[in-house]
């Protein structure tokens, strides 16, 4: 990312979250992150304590480990502090273990390792099947966690670097061997909160809790270049009770994408990701900004996404799925919605994303309905919105309300476009293709 780049990115992000702030000084946050309550931990100990050096020079893997070993085997009462102070800690990927918090101070970064050679391997997730780019396993996440309970990452604005130009370079010269690891992932694991921290450059996905219930995450900054590959920013996979709040995200990829799992293996393993909230969430990629899918085999289930703010977007929207997915998407409500300068305002298509083998069934189609998207403005879109369901299994109970998107100066602005959808539109401007402005269709939006 240049730094004019940058800096203008910072800036839509700044504003966005003193608009975000300004109104709501007037009125009562509303908020889900009371679902997991911050713990006060008694014991404490740094990562000083076990030989680590925040000279950006020396390798810290091994007080990393240290520290962790000795969280988890003494078990102090209400959970133990890693204490990060001041400095740049470079290490390799690490383990985390139940009630802990992990605890960065201001001016504290948590750095990767740049050599990829000796970066360990995991097991394929079971409803992936294989690795999400590359069959066979996986390289493992940079700071990782299975089986957890009880977990907090957070601090005083420190930062994580995953220093993931060496992997985006071995994505587009295609000389991987396995998939790239994400900056963090939890897998089968409760309670947990990340929050307050500035992560940065992620080899792959940012932040991705996998199998997880009971997650909350806000007051995060997520920046990768927009040319950084698959760098989605925050990505609940097959978990449930999830908030996701109050953070600004400027990366290569989808901002915050929903996922549950990939054609076959994920119809198997058959977890859904459900109750999930997001809110306050602004920043910019070249993809989407709220995503659903499209690995969405297991199924997503009532999705709340509102007062959001996205800049330089690709899509402003998207839900998408495809022919062998299988899965149920419904009860998604997006409200609230800001939009300056994108391709596509709003995506629903059935025709996105590739599959894991040849070994899924062409027979299992997706379900797509009871879909709400409402009070949305922006200014500079290209295409207001673009819905393409699937002629075998049409998507059902689409609703748009009060959406004004205006056309891009000086380009050449699309219409609607629309196939194998039914629903209704309600104050839609431009107004939308005719499959939802029938007088019989409105009656789907006759209850917001």
């Amino acid at each position: 990312m240049h730094l004019s780049e940058f800096l203008i990115s910072l800036f839509f992000g700044v504003l966005a979250l003193w608009m975000n702030c300004s109104a709501l000084a007037n009125a009562e946050v509303v908020t889900c992150s009371g679902i997991v309550p911050m713990r006060d931990r008694d014991d404490k100990i740094s990562i000083t304590d076990f030989g680590g050096v925040g000279d950006g020079v020396t390798l810290n893997t091994k007080a990393f480990r240290k520290a962790i070993y000795r969280i988890e085997h003494l078990q102090r009462i209400g959970g133990t502090i890693l204490h990060i102070p001041p400095g740049v800690y470079l290490t390799g990927p690490f383990n985390l273990t139940s009630h802990m918090t992990l605890y960065l101070a201001g001016g504290a970064v948590i750095k990767a390792i740049m050599n990829t050679e000796n970066w360990p391997l995991v097991a394929p997730l079971p409803s992936y099947g294989r690795g999400r780019e590359r069959p066979g396993g996986r390289y493992m996440s940079f700071i990782h966690g299975d089986g957890l309970d009880d977990v907090i990452i957070t601090g005083e604005n420190g930062t994580i670097d995953g220093q993931g130009d060496v992997w985006w370079n071995m994505w587009r010269q295609r000389t991987l061997q396995f998939t790239r690891p994400s900056l963090i992932e939890l897998m089968n694991s409760r309670s947990i909160i990340i929050s307050n921290l500035t992560f940065k450059n992620s080899p792959f996905w940012n932040v991705h809790p996998v199998y997880c219930s009971d997650v909350v995450i806000q007051y995060l900054t997520i920046l990768a270049p927009a040319d950084s590959p698959n760098t989605d920013g925050i990505d609940p996979d097959s978990s449930s009770h999830v908030c996701i709040e109050d953070s600004y995200i400027s990366t290569g990829d989808d901002l915050v994408a929903i996922k549950s799992g990939w054609d076959e293996y994920g119809i198997s393993y058959g977890r859904p990701s459900q109750d999930i909230t997001i809110r306050r969430v602004n920043g910019s990629s070249p993809f989407a900004g709220i995503a659903v899918g499209s690995e969405t085999s297991g199924g997503v289930h009532n999705v709340l996404a509102e007062h959001i703010n996205l800049f330089n977007m690709g899509v402003g929207i998207h839900l998408k799925t495809n022919i062998g997915r299988g899965g149920v998407i419904r009860n998604i409500t997006i409200s609230n919605v800001y939009m300056k300068k994108a391709r596509k305002g709003i995506k629903i298509s059935g025709d996105v994303g590739d599959h894991p083998d040849e070994n899924y069934n062409p027979n299992a189609l997706p379900v797509l309905k009871d879909v709400i998207i409402k009070d949305v403005s922006g200014e500079k879109v290209q295409q207001p919105g673009l819905i393409r369901g699937l002629k075998d299994a049409p998507f059902t109970g689409i609703c748009l309300s009060k959406i004004s998107l205006g056309g891009a100066p000086g380009t050449r602005n699309l219409p609607w476009q629309c196939s194998d959808v039914s629903g209704g539109a309600v104050l839609v401007s431009p107004s939308p293709c005719s499959e939802l402005t029938s007088s019989q269709q409105i009656g789907a939006c006759s209850s917001i």
